[in-house]
């Protein structure tokens, strides 16, 4: 049977057997990535954290590695203080002693003239208005993923980028880490050792049910109207989790995700990952698909017009399945089912990559014709891969856009938000990647922007 005919699951479980088998990667070798250093101790960024909570204990710490915090954000003030200890710890251990300043106001921190660079580890629904504003007060931003809640806010990053000029990374790490093992997938492409790619599967992974979460009080450290933002105002929400797994279920912190309010489900979550190498390696970065279809969609609770009807339980998609075409005619399918990673498949060969893995008969290959270091450098734009915030920090400095800039970002988000409007409204969509909007249907064109709250516009 040939490579190409080979049909998914014997080709995983050819894959999982080559993996169980080898100790040692095959792809090229990446040295081990060092803390950056500019040119005197004193050109060290000043740093300033918005959003504190279990995501920031990962982009906290990496931050201080090349910055110095003095000053955290959030809107949980048992978050904030928890930060706070952790920043002075870790650099007093440093020699560095000073105090750090806490603050439920982001703009607090927007204006202290000190900050060079904040890091917005925020629910999404936060992450553009803040973005915009710390642009327009002359702060270089490292952003965690998805950027946006919809493609209007990605519209407006890119003019406020275009307009101020600064330094913006987006938290897509798989572009740096993983142990490259993305970047390598992509050098494997690039080099054409798949021939013409043909097909792209994501499997991101769905949701399980949440059940009717109660009306609870508000914790007495959580501002809730503040938390809401943009989004509608609404009941908190929580109840415990169930046995020692998992989290509590709530309409905040972590669970945010699940509830299309402040979120858009594993489709922005993982597709902010997943979607944005897939459209890297087939070289659509900069375009977008020309058709999304809805294959399949279950949703936790009953939509009318695309609209949640229960306001007590997760709504986003628990299990969908989406097909995109894209200009150069290959077909990319966004699954929740299956094994989490990315396969790309080509007339000569097919590939599958994932944070564990990189597998197939291509990549066995490389012991005997590796890959060229070079093809590695231009992937990532001229410079030596390392980590994913080092990478930034370098960028800061030199005054050029990281490997994770604003524009292809925002290119991936948007399959991943088209993909989300199409499984709402269970209607395939027609997109013209260049003008940016939706043909033939106005009705979902109304979907690239939403309704904001009173006092939480987001405008460039």
């Amino acid at each position: 049977m040939s490579n190409q005919k080979q049909n998914r699951r014997d080709f995983m479980k050819t894959t999982a057997a080559a993996v169980a088998g080898s100790s040692v990667p095959f792809w090229f070798d990446i040295d081990p990535a060092s803390a950056y250093k500019f040119k005197a101790a004193n050109d060290r960024p000043v740093v300033g954290c918005i959003g504190t909570g279990s995501r920031w204990n990962g982009v906290g710490p990496n931050a201080m590695k090349y910055g110095d915090v003095i000053a955290v954000c959030d809107v949980d003030a048992a978050h904030a203080n928890k930060a706070r200890d952790r920043v002075k710890d870790i650099q007093g251990k440093k020699g560095n002693n000073k105090e750090v300043a806490v603050f439920e106001d982001y703009q607090k921190v927007l204006e202290n003239p000190e900050i060079d660079i904040v890091t917005i580890v925020t629910t999404d629904h936060w992450h553009t208005k803040i973005a915009i504003e710390a642009m327009k007060a002359g702060k270089d931003v490292y952003c965690e993923k998805p950027l946006t809640l919809t493609i209007d806010e990605g519209k407006q990053i890119i003019k406020a980028l275009k307009e101020t000029g600064r330094v913006f990374q987006v938290g897509t790490q798989q572009r740096s880490e993983m142990g490259q093992r993305f970047l390598n997938a992509l050098a494997i492409i690039k080099e054409g050792r798949l021939g013409k790619i043909t097909d792209v599967e994501c499997v991101i992974g769905g949701i399980g049910p949440s059940g009717s979460i109660p009306v609870a009080e508000v914790p007495k450290t959580l501002n809730w109207e503040k938390w809401l933002g943009q989004a509608p105002m609404t009941d908190y929400r929580w109840k415990p989790k169930e046995g020692d797994k998992g989290n509590p279920k709530t309409r905040a912190h972590y669970e945010f995700r699940w509830w299309y309010e402040y979120s858009g489900g594993k489709m922005t979550d993982w597709g902010a990952h997943h979607v944005d190498i897939a459209q890297w390696g087939i070289g659509m970065d900069e375009s977008g698909p020309t058709q999304v279809v809805p294959i399949s969609a279950v949703h936790p609770v009953p939509l009318k017009d695309g609209m949640p009807t229960k306001d007590d339980a997760y709504n986003v998609a628990s299990k969908f399945e989406v097909q995109c075409t894209f200009p150069n005619e290959v077909k990319m399918t966004i699954k929740s089912d299956g094994r989490n990673g990315i396969l790309f498949t080509g007339t000569e060969g097919r590939i599958f990559v994932s944070r564990g893995d990189l597998t197939g008969k291509p990549v066995e290959e490389l012991k005997n014709k590796p890959l060229s270091s070079d093809t590695i450098t231009k992937l990532y734009k001229g410079r030596k891969p390392g980590d994913h915030m080092r990478n930034f920090y370098e960028c800061v400095d030199a005054r050029e856009q990281p490997i994770s800039d604003v524009m292809t970002h925002h290119r991936a988000i948007t399959t991943c938000h088209l993909a989300n409007i199409a499984i709402r409204l269970n209607r395939s969509l027609e997109w013209d990647p260049k003008t940016e909007q939706i043909i033939g249907d106005d009705e979902a064109n109304q979907w690239q922007s939403r309704e904001q709250r009173k006092g939480y516009e987001t405008n460039a």
